[in-house]
């Protein structure tokens, strides 16, 4: 790849691909500014080389519609009190915004509203590609949570423009490659969350490089479902689409920790019921949203032994108080264990932040689906066009 520090910037006008999706509250305010945080190395570095930096980025699935809603000027106030001096304008393309990205003074910071409020976009759209490149006279590629989409501003734009990895991109890829190919063992994976689709795969990777892979979550029940180890009578729309795949999981391996007890409830949560039980005493009407206190103790007892540590996704319905301290028991392992550790994901991350525990680990990935799939061995497009 090139290495931006190779390059004089100043005067120059640096196009940056941020991965600004973050979760705003009720009143339409940032509520968790983690992913902003991590780029202000980078616009702290351009600004000190003089260079003027024009910053773009998705907040939410606008579905190509200017929906105000998903308007990035909450994200501008948060980098105003970071960084100050940042300009937010209401457009992203177009003869006007590239009048004013020739305007900025050396070291100045312009953003740029919502890339999805543009339906091309999505579609990697070579034209709205061509726009954007007309802002800039080189482009830095910062979003790594971006990074898995074959997006216009995220694979189209390197096609006019001189490219580089930003410094959060760099070590994203220096850490995760690092814990694939050469880790301090024994590697220990954690995997939880809701999204099944994104794990099926991941889990089958990690068998093949993990001593130990710890499966939690909703994945955690879609496999002991579709193996017949517990009897519901709902089955997701995903848990038959995945059927097949999930059937392939060798679920007898040693490497692979599943429940054995949970948390368990009526799958509808209408009701104030509430019991601890095996995985296989699950009744039809019954759902398991966090895993018990002999699998917590399972888990603990493995991670305590563990010197590399991946973690993506927590393992209950960790929204409710019920539902939590099985997340909760585990990640204070993983920040308690003399060992090397990663965590991302949205979910993941979201806890870490209000618990309070960032500095207790080595790397919190900024990416969610970038992070399982570079972990999982796919090729991330904006990473393969660098």
């Amino acid at each position: 790849m090139n290495n931006l520090r190779d390059v004089n910037v100043k005067g120059k006008r640096v196009l940056v691909r941020c991965d600004f999706n973050v979760p705003l509250n009720e009143e339409g305010k940032v509520s968790q500014d983690f992913r902003i945080v991590k780029t202000i190395p980078l616009l702290e570095y351009l600004r000190d080389k003089g260079a003027k930096i024009i910053l773009i980025s998705h907040l939410g699935r606008p579905d190509g519609k200017r929906d105000l809603r998903y308007s990035l000027k909450p994200v501008a106030d948060v980098l105003w009190q970071l960084v100050g001096g940042v300009k937010f304008i209401t457009e992203t393309i177009g003869s006007s915004v590239e009048a004013q990205t020739k305007k900025l003074k050396d070291g100045e910071i312009l953003l740029l509203e919502n890339l999805r409020f543009f339906k091309e976009e999505e579609m990697n759209d070579s034209g709205f590609a061509q726009k954007l490149s007309r802002l800039g006279d080189i482009f830095v590629q910062e979003g790594f949570g971006a990074c898995h989409r074959k997006h216009a501003s995220v694979v189209g734009v390197t096609k006019f423009l001189h490219s580089f990895p930003g410094f959060l991109l760099e070590k994203e890829i220096s850490v995760l490659s690092w814990v694939m190919k050469s880790p301090e063992r024994p590697l220990v994976s954690i995997v939880g969350g809701v999204k099944i689709s994104d794990k099926t795969k991941l889990i089958e990777k990690l068998l093949k490089n993990s001593d130990y892979v710890l499966v939690g979550g909703k994945i955690a029940n879609s496999i002991l479902t579709v193996k017949g180890v517990c009897i519901r009578d709902h089955w997701t729309d995903e848990e038959f689409k995945l059927k097949e795949g999930i059937h392939g999981l060798d679920i007898s391996s040693p490497k692979l920790h599943l429940p054995v007890d949970g948390m368990i409830s009526l799958s509808n949560l209408e009701e104030n019921y509430l019991r601890i039980g095996a995985v296989g005493t699950l009744r039809r009407e019954e759902d398991i949203f966090d895993i018990g206190p002999e699998t917590i103790e399972e888990f603990k007892l493995i991670i305590s032994g563990a010197k590399t540590v991946i973690w993506n996704g927590p393992l209950g319905y960790f929204e409710r108080e019920y539902f939590k301290e099985g997340t909760l028991e585990i990640l204070n392992a993983v920040a308690s264990v003399e060992a090397f550790t990663v965590v991302g994901g949205g979910e993941t991350t979201e806890i870490i932040i209000k618990e309070g525990m960032e500095e207790k680990f080595d790397h919190v990935s900024s990416g969610g689906g970038a992070m399982l799939d570079f972990i999982a061995g796919e090729t991330l497009p904006g990473i393969e066009v660098l």
